[in-house]
């Protein structure tokens, strides 16, 4: 049996005889009890589902597939692109749904291709909500409205959530999400939605939910708002770290044959005639390696368009005249410190003040708060705006503590994702909204897969294999993606990490991030970690003192096709997500191990450190991070506004009226306190709104007012000065007497 492919224990119980009865019988009871409701629905739909797993799992106990141990380089890939006559499918599109369709294809036995014109997950899939969920909000509907097809979405994502937990384990796990309640009425509509969302995911819900009194609710969460709590629901959804899981995806269909490429352009589409009928047909696709500049044409006998947000752009080089489909939409999301939130509990906020749902959740040792939903223009670089980035923490404030104080200079980090809503081209009202995802295929025979969500990116993989099978005449075998053990599973276990820690000497924070991120790859990355040279930790330095990013996994990301140091920060390790100004801090040493591996020339190192710094700047929310103090006004009382000048001239000892780093070195040497030269620049231009190489006066009064009024926090040069004015202050003169003068 090919790898991935083996049963799980609970595959096992859903495969037999008995299990088969028995969800005959469990049907058929439960229609019986509901009246032919909702529930009966469920139920039936429950037998439905057990017959096609069981079938599913049955083709796949046949498959027998090459595995490759070794990934091939992407210089290999883009060779078989290149060379390779004809590929049965060539997906358009890196992210989940583009990979996942990837997997199933190869996985069905057919020559696959995919390319991808930026990095894989570049795009929404790296900047969702880390939610891996049915759709709370989604079932509300389906029992408000009878919406019998709002249910069987929700039923299918339930189903893809308990099969991605299942399949990588090491990148996602179940999440507890608190929703409180403040008014005794919600209790009994709250806690019904809950437990039908329980009922529907069957066999497959996570953990059953729970009530909590106002006590317990508080213990759980000490930041949540006491004032009218009467108690808390809790319930149980997946989370996983996005980019690594779209990755891990990609890079399994890699080790099954596929041959992906990323940064590997379409630049348009291949057609011909076909010999029998007459009508012209797409055939491939014309690429351009972003990397080198060569084009190379890309045979295949079907092209698959799963381009998310641009799917208007691939449908319209097939066929410029037809309309577009996709309505973008921007979800924007906040980073703020982990001590907002318990490390393991979410916060649901159900009905925000404009009617949104806000999610607030741990991750990765930090919180996220989001998400919003606003029309957006289509492009390959969304910012996150400052409007809503204070929208969210508006909402924040109020579900926590006054206790709390919620201040804009706590986003760490923000980003914005385009989701691509779409409306359904074979529907007469082509002007509605697609609720789930649609499959189409044009007169020439593209096929597009557009819209659904990030949880259920198999079952749409699923879904537009078997329409491209069916339209183009491919032998392919069944689908085999359910079960299939992603990147990195194989070989992980809850306690890998000690491995990792007895075997190579890993500082136990880190050794868990590796086996979090890698799975059981995290040993390969062990193996390259250089030795540290201090009693402990034996191996694995640190990018960054805050994080355990550790400087083999830059080496290790060239392995996973990582062409740019954006590529590192961002999709290979999440550390542009988590903290802008810690990714800043960590590009350098980024880029010199890069440049190294790859051989990069002195500019092309200074351009790759430039266009990282670039995507901190205006994609990851450092540029409304850097307005917050640019557009404050001076608003200090004048006995403050005389304290701060007092503290700035200790600096400014000539009364120049600005201060250079020769300023703050001299007054550190005189109490003792050594700052290399770099990090003094870096501590000083975060301050130069200007950029003329020096912090004026009035620069350091905006920073000291944005510090008061909480739009900016945590500032290296405010807590340097204040810290060194109280050492000068401690300093007292020498008494006569104590040293050893007068008369």
């Amino acid at each position: 049996m090919p790898y991935g492919a083996a049963l799980t224990k609970s595959q096992e119980d859903w495969t037999g005889p008995q299990a088969y009865t028995m969800a005959a019988r469990k049907a058929a009871a439960v229609a019986a009890l509901s009246g032919g409701t909702l529930v009966g629905l469920y139920a039936f739909s429950e037998l439905r589902e057990h017959k096609e797993k069981q079938a599913r799992v049955q083709a796949a106990e046949q498959v027998k597939m090459a595995f490759q141990d070794e990934l091939p380089s992407r210089a290999a890939q883009i060779s078989a692109l290149r060379t390779t006559d004809e590929f049965d499918v060539l997906v358009v599109g890196g992210g989940a749904t583009g990979s996942g369709c990837a997997l199933d294809a190869v996985t069905r036995n057919l020559k696959t291709a995919l390319v991808e014109r930026d990095d894989f997950s570049s795009g929404t899939s790296s900047r969702s909500t880390k939610l891996i969920h049915g759709g709370v909000r989604y079932l509300q509907k389906a029992i408000m409205k009878l919406d019998y097809e709002q249910y069987m979405m929700v039923k299918e994502a339930l189903h893809e959530r308990a099969n991605l937990l299942e399949v990588a384990p090491h990148l996602s796990a179940p999440l507890p999400i608190m929703l409180p309640v403040y008014k005794w009425w919600q209790f009994p509509y709250y806690w019904l939605g809950i437990k039908m969302y329980d009922l529907v995911a069957g066999a497959q819900c996570l953990k059953t939910s729970y009530v909590l009194s106002k006590a317990k609710a508080l213990e759980l969460f000490p930041m949540l708002k006491k004032d009218r709590l009467v108690g808390a629901i809790v319930y149980y959804d997946g989370q996983h770290n996005d980019a690594r899981m779209n990755l891990a995806i990609a890079l399994t269909a890699a080790r099954y044959g596929a041959a992906i490429a990323n940064y590997t352009e379409v630049l348009h589409l291949l057609k011909r005639a076909d010999p029998e009928s007459g009508a012209v047909r797409v055939c491939g696709a014309h690429c351009r390696d972003v990397v080198t500049g060569q084009e190379f044409d890309v045979r295949a006998k079907c092209v698959i368009n799963a381009t998310g947000p641009f799917t208007d752009a691939l449908r319209k080089m097939d066929d410029q005249k037809i309309p577009n489909i996709c309505q973008p939409s921007a979800g924007v999301h906040i980073v703020i410190p982990g001590y907002y939130s318990p490390d393991n509990m979410g916060l649901l906020d159900p009905a925000t003040s404009d009617g949104r749902v806000i999610f607030f959740l741990p991750w990765e040792k930090v919180t996220i708060a989001g998400t919003t939903d606003t029309p957006t223009d289509i492009t390959a670089h969304p910012a996150p705006s400052e409007e809503d980035i204070n929208f969210i923490l508006k909402e924040v404030r109020n579900y926590l503590s006054p206790d709390v104080e919620v201040r804009r200079g706590d986003v760490l980090a923000a980003w914005s994702g385009i989701r691509p809503l779409v409306t359904d081209p074979n529907s007469k009202d082509t002007q509605s909204i697609c609720r789930n995802h649609v499959v189409s295929i044009s007169p020439s025979g593209l096929v597009t897969i557009a819209g659904g969500k990030w949880t259920t990116y198999r079952s749409m993989a699923e879904e537009t294999l078997d329409a491209v099978v069916k339209s183009h005449g491919l032998r392919a075998g069944p689908c085999r993606t359910v079960g299939l053990m992603l990147e990195g599973a194989k070989d992980w276990t809850p306690t890998l990490y000690i491995r990792l820690v007895q075997d190579y000497g890993l500082e136990v924070e880190v050794a868990k991030h590796l086996a979090s991120t890698y799975g059981g790859r995290a040993l390969e990355v062990a193996k390259v970690s250089h030795v540290t040279g201090k009693r402990w930790p034996i191996v694995g330095q640190r990018l960054v003192s805050e994080f355990p990013y550790i400087e083999s996994e830059v080496q290790y990301a060239m392995r996973e096709y990582a062409c740019t140091a954006v590529d590192v920060i961002a999709r290979r390790t999440r550390l542009g997500f988590l903290n802008v100004q810690a990714a800043e801090e960590a590009l350098p040493r980024i880029v010199d191990i890069m440049a190294k591996e790859l051989g990069w020339s002195t500019q092309k190192r200074i351009d790759e450190l430039a266009a990282a710094k670039h995507f901190l700047y205006n994609e990851m929310g450092y540029k409304a991070r850097s307005e917050q103090l640019t557009n404050t006004e001076i608003t200090l009382p004048p006995a403050e506004v005389n304290r701060y000048k007092n503290r700035f001239h200790k600096f400014d000892k000539e009364n120049k009226g600005f201060i250079t780093t020769v300023d703050v070195q001299r007054v550190l040497q005189s109490i003792s306190v050594q700052i290399d030269e770099n990090t003094l620049h870096e501590i000083l231009n975060e301050v130069d709104l200007n950029k003329n190489g020096q912090v004026e006066l009035a620069e350091f009064l905006q920073l000291m007012s944005a510090v008061k009024k909480g739009q900016v926090s945590d500032n290296r040069l405010a807590m340097l000065m204040k810290t060194a004015e109280q050492s000068l202050d401690q300093r007292e003169p020498v008494s006569v007497d104590r040293s050893g003068g007068g008369v």
